[in-house]
């Protein structure tokens, strides 16, 4: 589903004034790259999952200023019109690679690389941090609901405390890539393929003269998704009891329960024991109510009965950590057909830019099949798979290891060539498939919510030798 709004203004102002500088001193044509990437791992987790590529290609494809768009910025006072002009002609002309979606992805690896005219990579840095950030959050936020839940399966219920339409849409989105199931939110289904489920609302049971009748009434209505919301009242004594009665009398094809506010361990442990009782042992047990990854590993540990969790607010929202701090930085200029590299250097070493026109190599075991390291390297070096190859700890360089018996799979993929799309996005099944197949070649130790083992992210030899020499010449 391709979003039709024009997207092409919603950039930081910053933006079009380096561009307007950058035309006024005759360097539209220069030929620049940049990379996007990030710095940490939201809720000290292990890895991330990338997500965005598919709104991305959307926002590329229709990229172009309107005439209300060129009438603002003339009313600014701030650009000359031969810049005004060339956002007229506009034409998207650069290359682009990225990391597909449902990759899992680690700190400094360039997940987009941009390379064209300078003005046009600069004037897209902020549509790409929004879309990237914002997906690859919710996407990494639910995979570890999902994997707290222990194959039981998680609903995304946020629409309604998602900050804005679009969070909400692209957010139910990226949630199923993580793993969920499905969503609350009915036009995600429409536009994207996201199952969109539900049950009712206590306003429901509230409408009707009793509990039993509101029970009764939805279930004759809906016998092939019977799931009864049974916490409005007295979950023990009023609702499961109802609930019971109207199983029986309306047989429905598919029967659950919902508890929406209580201690879910305890009452969802006397609901099994009930609803087994009754005679209806394949009656599903939903429950909902300000959920994370904590809780759910909590109530399992206590034996909670839970079928399925509906988990809202703090999945599309990342309650915990609502920023995934994305960046877009230039590496490189082209001049004379030959690639400048360009660094940033930093008091701080995690903000030192790695040069140059990299992508990313992922090293498989060919015994364990498992990821056991990524190596970031210059474009045209290939990884050396026949003889072997050295890794090396690049903050600790004494920290190598020889490897063998590999498999290196290039993660990164051309999206764009000359402004035009080359690559087209897999399903959405396919792409949800893909992130669960990555997720298990990696090792348990990296799955850890608390203190996760430190995936391995190398930059080769000669990246490395680059890097340096580049921060030792700024140093003199």
């Amino acid at each position: 589903m391709s979003d039709k709004r024009n997207l092409t203004m919603l950039m930081d102002y910053y933006e079009l004034t380096m561009a307007n500088g950058f035309f006024e001193k005759g360097m539209k044509d220069q030929i620049g790259y940049y990379d996007l990437f990030f710095r940490k791992v939201p809720d000290g987790g292990g890895f991330a999952i990338a997500a965005g590529l598919e709104q991305v290609i959307d926002a590329l494809n229709e990229l172009r200023f309107t005439d209300e768009d060129i009438d603002y910025l003339r009313s600014k006072g701030t650009f000359c019109e031969g810049f005004l002009d060339y956002l007229r002609d506009f034409k998207f002309s650069c290359d682009v690679w990225a990391v597909p979606e449902g990759t899992p992805i680690f700190p400094g690896e360039p997940l987009l690389t941009i390379r064209g005219p300078i003005i046009q990579a600069q004037l897209i840095e902020t549509i790409l941090l929004l879309l990237v950030n914002h997906a690859s959050l919710i996407a990494t936020k639910s995979n570890r609901i999902v994997r707290a839940a222990q194959g039981k399966a998680v609903m995304e219920f946020g629409t309604r405390r998602a900050h804005g339409g679009s969070s909400a849409i692209y957010g139910a989105r990226a949630a199923y890539i993580g793993g969920c199931v499905g969503t609350a939110c009915a036009i995600a289904e429409r536009d994207y393929g996201v199952p969109a489920l539900g049950t009712m609302a206590h306003a429901w049971v509230q409408m009707f003269d009793s509990e039993y009748e509101a029970f009764k009434t939805y279930a004759e209505l809906y016998p092939e998704n019977c799931t009864l919301l049974v916490d409005t009242y007295n979950t023990l004594k009023s609702g499961i009891p109802n609930a019971i009665k109207v199983f029986k009398e309306v047989n429905p094809t598919k029967k659950g329960i919902r508890i929406d506010s209580g201690d879910v361990s305890y009452l969802t442990k006397k609901a099994r024991q009930m609803l087994d009782d009754a005679g209806f042992p394949d009656a599903t047990i939903c429950v909902s109510n300000s959920l994370d990854e904590y809780l759910i590993r909590d109530v399992i540990v206590q034996g909670a009965c839970i079928d399925v969790f509906g988990v809202g607010e703090r999945l599309i929202t990342s309650k915990s950590e609502p920023v995934f701090g994305g960046v877009y930085k230039l590496s490189g200029v082209e001049r004379d057909g030959k690639i400048i590299p360009k660094i940033k250097i930093s008091d701080n070493i995690e903000k030192i830019t790695n040069p140059g026109f990299k992508t990313v190599y992922r090293l498989y075991d060919n015994v364990s099949g498992k990821a056991f390291a990524d190596v970031i390297t210059l474009d045209d070096e290939p990884i050396p798979v026949e003889d072997g190859y050295l890794i090396f700890d690049p903050q600790s360089t004494w920290k190598k290891k020889a490897v063998t018996n590999y498999t290196a799979k290039n993660l990164r993929v051309q999206v764009f060539k000359e402004g035009k799309q080359v690559y087209q996005s897999p399903s959405l099944e396919e792409i949800r498939t893909y992130c669960k197949e990555q997720i298990d070649t990696l090792w348990d130790e990296i799955l850890r919510f608390e203190n996760p083992h430190t995936y391995y992210v190398d930059l080769s030899q000669k990246l490395w030798e680059l890097k340096y020499k580049m921060i030792e010449d700024y140093k003199k």
